[in-house]
């Protein structure tokens, strides 16, 4: 079974924005697009274990704050050096004005 762990309230991020959340020892980052749509991968860069909450979002790209590595946040897919490994992605869904994450 799946578990749907609540991160935080839709309006806690801005739209084209990131927020750190941490669950379970794990980081994880919540990316709210300019559709106004949610998305969660894990929340430390794959290069230098960075926290990407801190990193600048730009449409549908995460660029990591200490190397300027990129990252599509809706795929997961690195898109600039130094980053070659992929995020994991979470399915994301929003209940009741609440942001869940599928974790399990």
């Amino acid at each position: 079974m799946s578990d749907w762990v609540e991160a935080c309230a839709a309006g806690d991020i801005d739209e084209e924005d990131v927020m750190r959340f941490d669950h379970a020892g794990r980081t994880y980052a919540i990316y709210r697009s300019p559709g106004d749509e949610y998305y969660a991968t894990d929340g430390l860069c794959s290069h230098e274990k960075v926290h990407l909450a801190d990193g600048l979002v730009m449409d549908d790209i995460i660029e990591c704050p200490k190397h300027n590595g990129r990252f599509n946040y809706k795929t997961g897919d690195a898109r600039g050096a130094p980053v070659c490994v992929n995020l994991k992605t979470y399915p994301v869904k929003v209940d009741a004005g609440k942001v869940l994450i599928q974790l399990g």
